[in-house]
């Protein structure tokens, strides 16, 4: 089992399979959008989604980017994790 970090997308990977993911492609000069999770039915209710968007946020740091958040499971996420909002987008 392995996390696997790519430059738009953050996958888990058990036998070569992707079981979890979370992708968030361009969006603009230094934004990306968090648009898409998903979590195999085998993995749902552990926590999973919830690691993939802290590796997001880890990632987003890192690569001084900002987020806009278009998929209904991360703006929940975002709305319970206040101390990952700065890698939010300013809203104009």
């Amino acid at each position: 089992m392995a996390f696997c970090i790519g430059e738009n997308h953050i996958s888990y990977k058990e036998n070569d399979e992707v079981l979890a993911e979370v992708a968030f492609p361009p969006a603009g000069i230094g934004i990306v959008d968090i648009c898409h999770t998903r979590v195999d039915s085998a993995l749902r209710g552990k926590g999973m989604a919830g690691q993939l968007l802290e590796r997001a946020v880890a990632e987003l740091r890192r690569t001084k980017r900002k987020a806009v958040v278009t998929c209904s499971y991360a703006e929940k996420w975002f709305a319970e994790h206040p101390e990952c909002a700065d890698v939010l987008a300013e809203e104009t």
